[in-house]
């Protein structure tokens, strides 16, 4: 990122700050935010803005809102709250996103204020990347930093769109998952392990295709690690398969034996009669599914043998869970990769976002990792090797 500003590179005092951040947390039914990572990813840059004086106008999303206006659902005042207790300062919060009910509370702002725009999603200009919608938000500031990874993978108004407008920056957030992502992509220490989940093939096939090129061993689990014993020509049951994949993962398979990278596949797994935490279960070998059973997780030997793999590693990369880990039934795989993750203390760890972000926060082995990304979805674009809409708008 050496052709990008840095906030490091300015003092704000006295400046409006128009700040992308990633806010997006879950909420319970009571309004209390029930994992605050993201938010306290975010402390770093806005402490900084606060310190040098800044009026920060923070704009953020929560979940998909229609974009026709306020929901109550998708508000940001859950997330203000807990914004408020992190900084230990009263956090304004706008319905307005742009106009002059917007400019108005902008104005009201004194050094060092804090000002938080409600779900930018509220408008549906922000998706379409509107200009006058990104001119709008522009006009609210002096200057734009970008500390929103997890949404850098789109070319949103407040995203991208806003910095054809104003000086630019990158946030401290957003300036070291760059940095540590690509950095550990391109001079990994050897031997570098990546362990992939989740449910499809159709999901993350470039992102297996990319690693092949640069992992020493990469392992598969999750749902998508059916579409691959089916091009193995192994019968899986009832179990999640994306037929129409199954000669691209045979091509997979094959380039991971061309390049001499080692392809770790289930060899057992923990298939079930349905899809339900009091399933009747059995562990059984990928050669003896049941046809009328699924797998929802590896079993006990395929996680021996992930867990000695990931120990031996100097470099250690993982997206995806190893099974339905939000069901005890099927969280062993999962926690067992977690485990054996953090205890690998010599390595560089890094947890690439998404649900396995959600998994080691449940296993409570988060400050074990050496780095923890907290966009999923910008990191598997990244691993691919794709330019990033909200890194390329700062350059």
């Amino acid at each position: 990122m050496a052709d990008i500003k840095t906030i490091d590179d300015e003092n704000f005092a006295g400046k409006r700050v128009l700040v992308r951040v990633d806010l997006n947390a879950p909420v319970d039914g009571e309004g209390n935010v029930t994992d605050d990572t993201r938010i306290r990813a975010a402390l770093p840059t806005i402490n900084k803005l606060i310190g040098d004086g800044a009026r920060v106008i923070l704009t953020s999303h929560r979940g998909r809102p229609a974009g026709e206006g306020f929901e109550e659902p998708f508000s940001l005042g859950p997330i203000a709250r807990r914004l408020q207790e992190l900084l230990g300062r009263d956090i304004v919060l706008s319905r307005a996103l742009v106009g002059p009910d917007a400019q108005e509370v902008v104005d009201a702002l004194e050094d060092g204020d804090v000002l938080l725009l409600e779900n930018i999603r509220f408008d549906k200009r922000e998706k379409k990347n509107d200009p006058e919608f990104a001119r709008a938000l522009a006009d609210l500031a002096d200057a734009y930093v970008n500390d929103a990874f997890g949404t850098a993978h789109r070319a949103h108004a407040s995203t991208a769109g806003v910095a054809a407008y104003l000086p630019s920056y990158a946030g401290y957030l957003m300036e070291k998952e760059v940095a540590t992502l690509t950095g550990m992509l391109d001079e990994p220490r050897r031997p570098f392990v990546a362990i992939l989940g989740g449910s499809k093939v159709s999901d993350k096939i470039k992102v297996i295709d990319a690693l092949l090129d640069k992992a020493d061993t990469l392992i598969i689990g999750g749902g998508m690690c059916f579409t691959f014993l089916l091009a193995q020509g192994k019968a899986v049951g009832a179990s999640l398969k994306e037929e129409d994949w199954v000669e691209r993962a045979a091509a997979m398979i094959e380039k991971a034996r061309e390049r001499g990278v080692t392809l770790l596949l289930p060899t057992d797994v923990v298939a079930a009669d349905a899809f339900s935490n009091d399933a009747r279960t059995a562990i059984v070998s990928v050669d003896e599914i049941p046809a009328d059973m699924m797998g929802l997780d590896i079993g006990p030997e395929t996680a021996a043998a992930y867990a000695q793999a990931i120990g031996e590693a100097a470099s250690v990369f993982w997206n995806g869970p190893m099974g339905v880990f939000e069901m005890p039934s099927f969280e062993a795989g999962t926690r067992t990769v977690a485990e054996a993750v953090a205890a690998n203390e010599a390595a560089d760890t890094i947890i690439g976002g998404g649900d396995s972000v959600a998994a080691v926060n449940k296993f409570d082995l988060a400050d074990a990792m050496t780095f923890i990304s907290t966009g999923g979805g910008a990191s598997m674009e990244l691993v691919q090797g794709e330019a990033l809409p909200g890194v390329e708008a700062l350059r």
